[in-house]
């Protein structure tokens, strides 16, 4: 039989209104309680951010082809 890896908590204050909130918009949902809920929308937000980490709008070498042809339309010194 395998056993489960335990999980360690902490915990994290909230307003009370947010908190009241969160319970009233969960209510006839898969989630059940403000703490499931906030950890999924944390990790959805931390999972977004990483992936807009990881994306690089141009590598260097792009970078300074773009830079040059700005320089040679007079755009850039």
């Amino acid at each position: 039989m395998s056993e489960k890896p335990e999980r360690k908590y902490t915990t994290v204050s909230i307003p009370v209104q947010l908190y009241e909130k969160i319970k009233e918009r969960i209510e006839g949902t898969g989630f059940t309680s403000v703490s499931d809920y906030v950890t999924y929308v944390l990790r959805e937000v931390l999972a977004s951010l990483e992936e807009e980490e990881k994306e690089e709008v141009f590598s260097k070498e792009e970078e300074e082809k773009v830079k040059e042809r700005l320089r040679a339309l007079g755009y850039l010194d």
